[in-house]
């Protein structure tokens, strides 16, 4: 399918490693000229940068400033932004409500929704000024289906798939078109770094972390497919909403999780 995506101008944010990676390729192949921000510049996004027009660029998303300068970077070099893909988030698994005192609700909540409402802040005046655009919130299955263990990570995806609806109700009729996608698990580093929920799984049930991604976490959560959703099977999707040829699509919520939400 031709996305029709050539020469637009993107910016993802955390874009270094994991769904944001593969969201910046994907857009890439296209012919998209991306913008990719991330805390450090990965060697991932590095060879990215010398195969497509990508730009990485280090950048501290959790910071009041730094999702502004993500946008300003991105409209000095091309002139415009016409897509903005808010991938970058944050989770840690916690034993129980009562460890999270305010300091840690504040950091997740600093990158896994206030990254979103100031990158947003910062690249809808570029939208609106060439007369349209599209966005596309990173959400998560845990926004509706939460978990104690990221009981401050789900509520910061629930406050974005919000925030989703508001923005697009507000700048449909603007031409700016505001979506989100909500994956389950998804084989990245979120899972798979060391320590990182595969450990955690395999530690519980007594195996090894790519036997707990694979086998256990498909079957304790209920995913129909039987495996956890791959990062390009997630950009895929993107890449298809940011297009025009998504061009009616707004204020929707679109969940990849193999079946693992049952709920209708």
């Amino acid at each position: 399918m031709e996305l029709q995506l050539q020469d637009k101008v993107a910016v993802v944010t955390g874009a270094g490693r994991g769904i944001g990676l593969a969201v910046t390729e994907a857009l890439a192949r296209e012919g998209v000229r991306v913008v990719a921000g991330s805390r450090s510049v990965t060697p991932e996004a590095e060879a990215l940068r010398d195969a497509y027009e990508v730009t990485p660029v280090a950048v501290d998303l959790a910071t009041p400033q730094g999702p502004a300068e993500l946008v300003r970077q991105a409209a000095e070099r091309y002139g415009s932004v016409d897509i903005l893909v808010n991938n970058v988030g944050s989770g840690n698994s916690r034993g129980s409500f009562l460890e999270v005192d305010d300091a840690e609700w504040g950091r997740v909540f600093e990158i896994s929704f206030f990254s979103a409402v100031r990158t947003t802040r910062a690249a809808l005046p570029h939208m609106l000024a060439a007369g349209g655009g599209a966005i596309v919130n990173v959400t998560s299955v845990n926004a509706r289906l939460p978990y104690p263990m990221v009981v401050d990570y789900s509520a910061a995806k629930a406050a974005l798939a919000n925030l989703t609806k508001s923005l697009s109700e507000e700048f449909a009729p603007r031409g700016v078109r505001v979506n989100a996608v909500a994956p389950g698990p998804v084989r990245t580093p979120f899972w798979t770094a060391p320590g990182a929920f595969a450990d955690q799984t395999a530690a519980a049930a007594g195996t090894t972390a790519q036997q707990a991604l694979d086998e256990v976490v498909p079957r304790s959560m209920g995913i129909s497919t039987g495996r956890v959703t791959e990062p390009e099977e997630v950009a895929a999707l993107i890449a298809f909403l940011v297009s025009p040829v998504a061009g009616n699509v707004t204020g929707a919520e679109f969940t990849i999780d193999g079946g693992q939400t049952k709920t209708t």
